[in-house]
């Protein structure tokens, strides 16, 4: 039953004012729109294209058929027929049901619809070019393109709206051609070009706000037809950007504001972010811009390179380098497209610090380092570590550096003195300028390991036997520089220095001597400060290393306990003694070798030697002691004018100083010939006495050197401040004639241990070629050895006859059971 007239008009315009109130709300928020609203709008059309295309299509066909009664209200009845529900007419009070039903035919256009309707929205786009105000409102012309496109218009629209928009497009060149092109200068040029791309974009956002159903429904229903914004980036490429011309000028000018930008000067910075944000939506560029862009800066640095690194300091460059690295990567930032980023970055790495690595090192790196500018070092390894083979060269030059260096201190015999702790102040240093510049590099310390371990062992043995007196005079007693914690701290830091060194028995031999005049003299700092050293060579170098050392602690241990039972043993003798011997017994394999002498004690020690010795052999029958007198010290107690003095003095000055109970005035030779003790330490002897800081005796001549016809004489004058006087010193020094037993006695001792080794070696493979057999003492052996000295042992065993030669071949032994 159809609908009465008023019911109808009612229901319609109800509809389209809804329609129209939504319509209005849609298009004013669509006008607002900017640049950023035209990307919105992109990304609204990319989401609708890759939207359920089923789903996109029922919901077009509800729009057209929601809006065909709207569309009649717009153009007249055109003789459709309406019908009302029957439930019209029914009584008032009951329920009504309102049933509105579609158009049973399309509505008619009038004939000249299209062209009419077409020459408003060109005039409208034709508003929009100018810059002048539209006619119709935005609603109506949003409305017009929904019409026409529902019709089957929307080709011709589209292809007309193109031809516009070419038109429009087309007349811009002219201002960027001819005389009026090429009477402007490049920055005026820039902003003219940067003018029309933002008109053109403004312009384009508006457009297309307007024909909007057109972008959403025939452009995204045909993918070969390009959407209105891509469509205007088409047109202004086309005819305005891929002009030769106006490319040329664009590009020349953008690079002239980045070189004068790099000189320092100031640039405007937002037409630049502008102008290659306009080549980047273009796509041009890469090819139009970053390719000449990339040419330019690598002609501008590499020029630049070769003339600052002839002109500054190294420190200088690199911060120069360091500013050009921050410059180019704040302008990557601000107006660089961002696929710039790695290569600009990368040429600009290469042609201030690639090309010039080794002559950086070369010309700078030693300073740096003598003069451990730490902040400049972290520098250098920042840059270096950006470029290709950049760590690996400057982990070359640092170990070029170390051993260039470290050799100074050992090779140099000179420096033996302070050889030590220049070593351990250089570490140190070394270690800081890894851990604060260089990161902790792995391979930085490693190489650092390498070469302290090349240039420490330049010199055979005389680094070993250094560090060792080293420890012994940081270990004696009276060293008050050092508290027990940085005695500690400076033993781990000499034993980084130890596991440098590859003779270690020479440190063993020497460290071994210098700790039985410790022990035996008396004059050891601290008992736990000598076992955390033992503890520590222990833990380096094994139980073998250190059992030697381990028996002097023992024995001395064991000298305590036996020389408590001897003071009980000797207050049970009717005889009285009257003075106080105390005896250390050594077990001859621990402690250093001794040459045995025999010096004239007085009767007193002698009677006591022996009381001891039967007390001794009683408890420990079937062994043999044999006194050793070098390393005896004594308190003796001394009358002056001054006063009472007592003084700890040596066995050997003891002897000397009891003979001036007997007389007043003795020459060398009688008192060489009195006490017995050999020639060259009676000379040592009588120098403390008589040349030292406190001199007790007088000689005759005055001197430093003694000469066998020097009178000696009893210093009745002597003074001093303190009463109980050392004047014992002589003998925790070391003399010439020690250090080269010493030394003798390692080499033999390695003569024992190739032996030894050679014979183990053929033992176990019975026959060897000489290669083979040298090869494989190289690997046993601990301690640096020249192959001419192996031949040397090689051939002694051979006539010892452990080993012979093959009969045929002169190069292979036999091993002879």
């Amino acid at each position: 039953m159809p609908f009465s007239n008023a019911t109808r008009k009612k229901a319609s315009h109800d509809q389209q004012d809804t329609e129209r109130s939504q319509r209005k709300r849609r298009v004013s928020g669509e006008n607002r729109q900017g640049l950023a609203g035209l990307k919105r709008h992109k990304q609204e059309d990319s989401d609708f294209c890759h939207s359920d295309p089923h789903h996109s299509s029922s919901q077009m066909d509800e729009s057209v058929n929601s809006r065909k009664p709207n569309f009649s209200a717009l153009v007249g009845s055109n003789g459709l027929t309406n019908r009302a529900s029957s439930l019209a007419n029914s009584k008032p009070g009951t329920a009504k049901k309102l049933v509105i039903k579609n158009f049973k035919g399309k509505p008619k256009l009038h004939d000249n619809y299209k062209e009419e309707t077409w020459m408003k929205l060109r005039g409208a786009v034709d508003a929009i070019h100018k810059s002048t105000s539209i006619k119709y409102s935005l609603e109506e012309l949003y409305q017009a393109v929904e019409n026409m496109c529902s019709h089957k218009m929307a080709v011709m629209l589209y292809d007309s709206l193109k031809v516009v928009c070419e038109e429009h497009i087309k007349h811009q060149i002219t201002q960027f051609k001819g005389n009026q092109g090429d009477e402007l200068d490049s920055v005026l040029f820039l902003r003219k070009i940067n003018k029309c791309w933002q008109d053109h974009c403004r312009q384009m956002i508006m457009i297309r706000s307007i024909f909007l159903f057109l972008d959403r429904t025939y452009v995204l229903q045909n993918s070969m037809v390009s959407s209105l914004w891509d469509m205007g980036l088409d047109l202004f490429r086309q005819h305005i950007i891929s002009d030769t011309s106006v490319q040329t000028k664009t590009v020349d000018g953008l690079l002239l504001l980045i070189e004068r930008e790099r000189n320092g000067e100031m640039v405007d910075r937002s037409l630049l972010k502008s102008l290659l944000g306009m080549l980047s939506d273009l796509q041009i560029y890469k090819e139009a811009f970053e390719v000449r862009f990339l040419q330019e800066t690598e002609r501008l640095y590499a020029a630049e390179g070769q003339r600052l690194m002839q002109e500054r300091e190294i420190a200088e460059y690199l911060h120069h380098v360091d500013k050009r690295l921050e410059e180019e990567q704040d302008r990557l930032m601000f107006y660089m497209d961002q696929s710039t980023q790695k290569p600009l970055v990368s040429c600009v790495e290469k042609q201030l610090l690639g090309e010039h690595l080794v002559n950086i090192l070369q010309k700078g790196l030693h300073q740096l380092l003598d003069e451990n500018r730490t902040d400049d070092l972290k520098l250098l390894y920042n840059l270096f570590s950006r470029v290709k083979a950049g760590l690996e060269t400057l982990c070359q030059h640092w170990g070029d550096y170390i051993k260039a260096f470290g050799s100074t201190i050992v090779i140099n015999p000179e420096k033996d003195k302070t050889m030590v702790q220049e070593l351990l102040d250089f570490k140190d240093k070394v270690d800081n300028i890894l851990q604060s510049c260089f990161s902790s590099n792995e391979k930085f310390i490693n190489t650092m390991k390498e070469s302290f371990e090349t240039f420490i062992n330049k010199r055979l043995n005389k680094p070993a036997e250094l560090i060792a007196k080293y420890v012994d005079s940081k270990l004696r007693a009276g060293n008050k520089e050092a508290t027990e914690e940085e005695l500690e701290r400076m033993l781990d830091k000499i034993m980084v220095l130890f596991r440098f060194i590859h003779g270690k028995d020479v440190f063993e031999a020497f460290y071994k001597k210098d700790l039985a005049k410790r022990l035996l003299v008396g004059k050891s700092a601290s008992v736990d400060a000598e076992k955390s050293m033992l503890s520590k060579l222990k833990q380096e170098c094994g139980g073998a290393f250190t059992s030697k050392l381990e028996g002097m602690f023992k024995d001395m241990e064991l000298s305590r306990d036996i020389m408590v039972h001897f003071k009980q043993h000797i207050q049970h003798q009717k005889d009285s003694i009257s003075i106080d011997l105390t005896v250390n017994i050594l077990t001859m394999g621990y402690w250093p070798t001794y040459i045995p002498m025999e010096v004239h004690l007085p009767p007193e020690m002698v009677r006591y030697q022996e009381i001891f010795k039967s007390f001794y052999l009683a408890k420990h029958s079937g062994r043999k002691l044999q006194w050793q007198p070098t390393l005896g010290h004594c308190v003796l107690r001394a009358d002056f004018r001054a006063g009472k003095k007592e003084l700890q003095v040596s066995l050997f000055q003891s002897l000397v100083l009891i003979m001036f109970n007997d007389g007043d005035d003795f020459t060398t030779e009688y008192i060489k010939q009195y006490t017995g003790i050999e020639d060259g330490e009676l000379r040592r002897t009588l120098q403390s006495l008589a040349c030292g800081k406190a001199r007790v005796i007088i000689k005759t001549p005055k001197g430093k050197d003694v000469e066998d016809g020097d009178q000696f004489t009893f210093n009745n004058d002597f003074k001093h401040k303190l009463y109980r006087i050392k004047i014992n010193q002589i003998q925790m020094k070391e003399t010439q004639e020690e250090n080269v037993n010493t030394t003798e006695r390692v080499f033999q001792d390695r003569q024992y241990q190739i032996d030894a080794a050679i014979v183990r070696i053929m033992k176990t493979r019975k026959t060897l070629t000489h290669t083979l057999l040298v090869s494989e003492l190289y690997n046993q052996l601990k301690f640096p050895v020249k192959p001419a000295d192996l031949k040397k042992r090689i051939e002694s065993l051979i006539d010892r006859d452990y080993m012979e030669r093959d009969k045929e071949n002169s190069n292979q032994y036999h091993y002879v059971a």
